[in-house]
């Protein structure tokens, strides 16, 4: 295992679990304790984490991983997930993207697209996000016209939050929007860490004609701190096949069409 699959391991553990001691970590990832104690000090001084004698906790920004830690978890399924959410947006559509792993692989496969892509011609897809990093990545791309909205960024996600980033989304009218979740279920809705995200993200719901969540199955049937919108507003959701079946159709009761990648 490598020392970024341990960071993204120990970060994870810390997410379940709030704390992690040296011993039992070390153990449960098959790895010395001594490489466990440099593994933490690591995250520490990254202020991923907080040390404790024997162990660590989470930290005031735990809550939410930068993406570059988050990036290789569920790495495959993601992938797969972006590709079929990708082929349901069709030339000419505005489509609205929030930030996070999943709608970046998103915002890849929608611009690789071969018949979005006429060389010398006008943009054939315009995208509207409140990710730095997604409006980076497609800003090159000359047949996807690029809108970012503006706000203050959260450094852990790269999003754009706040009343600037509300203004600008009340006065748009989006044909999609395709939204990562933290956390989804069929009875609570769509839910994400941070209050200013969910924000965000509910009223760029509110703005599309239809709205995709793209989660892999680790998101299916929690919960998190703040709720996004109910299921009835969500028209898709695309996740992988590893989906328990059970849960799959929780969902499709409630109305919503499941795509399984």
């Amino acid at each position: 295992m490598s020392s970024h699959e341990r960071w993204n391991e120990l970060l994870a553990i810390l997410a379940r679990d709030g704390k992690v001691e040296v011993d039992a970590v070390a153990a449960e990832l098959g790895v010395s304790a001594a490489t466990i104690r440099r593994d933490l000090d690591h995250l520490s001084r990254q202020q991923m984490l907080t040390r404790t004698r024997g162990g660590a906790v989470a930290g005031a920004i735990s809550y939410d991983l930068p993406l570059q830690y988050k990036a290789a978890r569920h790495a495959p399924e993601k992938h797969r997930i972006a590709t079929a959410a990708a082929a349901l947006l069709p030339p000419g559509a505005i489509v609205g993207l929030n930030g996070g792993t999943t709608t970046t692989e998103v915002a890849r496969s929608l611009a690789s697209r071969a018949d979005l892509d006429r060389q010398g011609g006008e943009p054939s897809v315009t995208v509207v996000t409140n990710a730095l990093n997604i409006a980076n990545e497609l800003v090159v791309r000359r047949h996807v016209k690029i809108v970012v909205i503006g706000g203050v960024a959260l450094p852990e996600s790269y999003e754009l939050i706040g009343p600037l980033a509300d203004g600008v989304l009340r006065e748009i009218s989006l044909d999609f929007a395709v939204l990562g979740v933290d956390a989804l279920n069929p009875e609570g809705g769509a839910f994400a860490h941070h209050e200013g995200e969910a924000g965000i993200n509910r009223l760029m719901a509110s703005r599309a004609g239809r709205v995709i969540v793209v989660a892999d199955s680790s998101k299916l049937g929690g919960r998190a701190f703040a709720r996004i919108c109910p299921c009835s507003a969500i028209d898709t959701l695309v996740t992988d096949r590893d989906a328990p079946a059970e849960t799959v159709q929780r969902f499709r009761d409630a109305g919503v069409d499941v795509v399984q990648a």
